[in-house]
């Protein structure tokens, strides 16, 4: 087995700039022996909350001792602090701004610092690219071994945020909403199995989604049990509720995307089991 660091790499760059290749090499001019995995560069522009379940759908799954870097960061340039995250398994660098929100609350255990040693930064330092010029080199020097303590105190006050979850509307109804759109046109909803555990049983009560311009009456457990043009309720592999269809684009048919409203109703069952 190989023993070099591996860094993970999550942003909002895209992939027709500079920007990503630019990052990597700041990293292995540091480590060259480092092995750097792209999770995701495709994260909606400025959108934190999209950051945030782009990293923590994936973090878990790499090994321990991986370093992660996680830029989405409309506040690049003015005095937000960046941070560096140990989990115990796990070290994140990232603009304090809750991009990180998502691993704060399932991680059993977090230490936040401040981000203030500027020797490990590259000089000149830009007021547009801290991408390159801080986090970078800070997640190059942690793999490279150097203690977390080393780049600044540890604070609490960072930034977080709650994701958005679904509320009562009654004993028989919840709304909730769309986190985001894949790219296969999946509706990702904010509902969980223990948000509306009847609706993920075997034989569910009469229920119904109401999204967009449809109301969606069936769930199936994989996406080739649904017919031509067929829009259906899954448990997708982030643990949400997707509004899908069998290889359609289920956005563009509902006419639904991110922020757009979802109600399910539950006839003859308690919807808001959570009481949350």
């Amino acid at each position: 087995m190989s023993n070099r660091p591996l860094i993970t790499l999550t942003t909002d760059f895209g992939l027709n700039d500079h920007f990503v290749g630019t990052i990597k090499g700041v990293i292995l001019d540091i480590v060259p022996e480092a092995e750097i995995v792209d999770i995701c560069h495709a994260v909606q522009a400025f959108d934190v909350l999209d950051g945030a379940l782009a990293i923590a759908q994936s973090y878990s799954y790499f090994p321990n001792g991986t370093v992660h870097l996680v830029v989405v960061d409309p506040g690049v340039g003015t005095e937000r602090r960046p941070i560096l995250l140990s989990t115990g398994r796990h070290y994140f660098v990232a603009p304090d701004n809750g991009v990180l929100s998502l691993i704060y609350s399932h991680a059993e255990r977090i230490q936040v610092r401040h981000i203030v040693a500027d020797h490990y930064y590259r000089q000149p330092l830009s007021s547009t690219f801290h991408a390159r010029d801080i986090f970078a080199p800070v997640v190059a020097y942690l793999a490279k071994g150097v203690e977390a303590e080393k780049f600044g105190e540890e604070i609490t006050d960072f930034v977080r945020f709650n994701a958005p979850r679904p509320k009562p509307v009654d004993a028989q109804t919840m709304r909730g909403v769309v986190l985001r759109v894949d790219r296969f046109g999946n509706v990702v909803t904010n509902f969980t199995p223990e948000d509306v555990p009847a609706l993920f049983q075997a034989n569910p009560p009469a229920f119904k989604i109401l999204v967009g311009k449809r109301e969606i009456t069936d769930i199936h457990t994989n996406y080739a049990e649904g017919g031509p043009n067929e829009v259906f309720g899954i448990l997708g592999s982030m643990g949400y509720l997707e509004i899908s269809a069998n290889r359609a684009a289920a956005a563009q048919i509902i006419g639904a995307g991110k922020g757009s409203e979802v109600t399910i109703v539950l006839e003859g069952a308690v919807a808001a089991s959570n009481g949350q």
